[in-house]
């Protein structure tokens, strides 16, 4: 769930000028960029108990389907002028088991936005599945890079989130960014390392080892961190995707490159304390583009693995 939209204080501002402005943000937040790194997971955690398929292969068993708008052009408008669909229709247009490439995986649609949320509440464990894009994107988001995701340790309640998602933080799946970390809900808060990247739309922040230390609060200049490089494979191909959790951290790791870590995940009250976020469910989203979801376990860890920096 990556969303294109300007800081308030500065929407006025010619599109150049925003554009330099919210470049000399980044710099100001994580310092001048830089230089890129070749990273490597070590000391990879052994299971700590059985691994469990969270996906049968015949049915969607233990995943809730939930809709946002009819529209999802009006998804992120303060006042979206609808209600969510919700479970008020069928979604098996939506979300549905079938074969592709010889075994069966989850179909998402992607036209309607929403997600596909598992029952199961966890903490520390070592998720693994894999995705690959569909053939087809719809509007508001036909002309951008796919998009879906992968949130972890959601709560809440269904439609939290601009009607249409639950409070989480996001393993983004996005054509060029995917393992992306992105805060999804108003009170759900992250710390990571950044350096700043004028390549990338704003917040132009991406993660980096031995970067600035960030705290991530949506809608704010620190809302969403890019992976530290593009791991993903040719559309029409299969990406895997392991996601370490343990406590308030994770790691990301797209087809074996890691590519983002957070810590302090947490939820701020109504009253201003900090709840740590160690648990919740899966959700896998839909959020414009055609996508497939197969071979997803997950299995109890003890240990978090480590993103060191390769030498030359």
């Amino acid at each position: 769930m990556k969303m294109f939209r300007a800081v308030a204080v500065v929407a006025l501002l010619p599109t150049s000028a925003w554009a330099q402005d919210s470049r000399e943000q980044a710099v100001a937040i994580a310092g001048e960029p830089l230089p890129a790194q070749e990273l490597k997971l070590v000391d990879l955690p052994a299971a700590a108990g059985r691994k469990i398929s969270l996906f049968d292969g015949r049915s969607l068993k233990d995943w809730a389907p939930w809709l946002g708008y009819p529209d999802p052009a009006v998804t992120y408008r303060a006042d979206p002028g609808a209600v969510p669909i919700g479970t008020a229709r069928d979604t098996g247009g939506d979300f549905a088991v079938r074969t592709v490439d010889g075994e069966p995986a989850i179909w998402i649609k992607g036209e309607t936005w929403g997600s596909l949320v598992h029952t199961a509440d966890l903490r520390d464990y070592h998720l693994r599945l894999e995705f690959k894009w569909g053939d087809k994107t719809w509007a508001p988001r036909k002309t951008e890079p796919q998009n879906n995701g992968l949130l972890y340790h959601t709560h809440g309640k269904p439609g939290d989130v601009f009607g249409t998602w639950r409070p989480s933080v996001e393993f983004e799946i996005m054509k060029g960014s995917t393992g992306m970390i992105v805060t999804v809900g108003k009170d759900v808060r992250a710390r990571t390392d950044v350096t700043s990247d004028p390549a990338l739309i704003a917040p132009h922040l991406r993660f980096r080892v031995g970067g600035r230390e960030v705290e991530m609060v949506n809608g704010t200049p620190t809302w969403n961190v890019e992976a530290a490089r593009d791991a993903e494979r040719p559309v029409g191909e299969w990406n895997t995707l392991d996601l370490y959790v343990l406590g308030d951290r994770a790691v990301h790791v797209v087809n074996g490159v890691p590519v983002a870590e957070v810590r302090g995940l947490a939820v701020v009250a109504p009253d201003g304390s900090r709840q740590p976020l160690t648990h919740g469910r899966i959700q896998l989203q839909s959020e414009g583009a055609e996508t497939w979801f197969r071979r997803i376990t997950v299995e109890p860890i003890r240990s978090l693995p480590r993103i060191t920096v390769a030498r030359p």
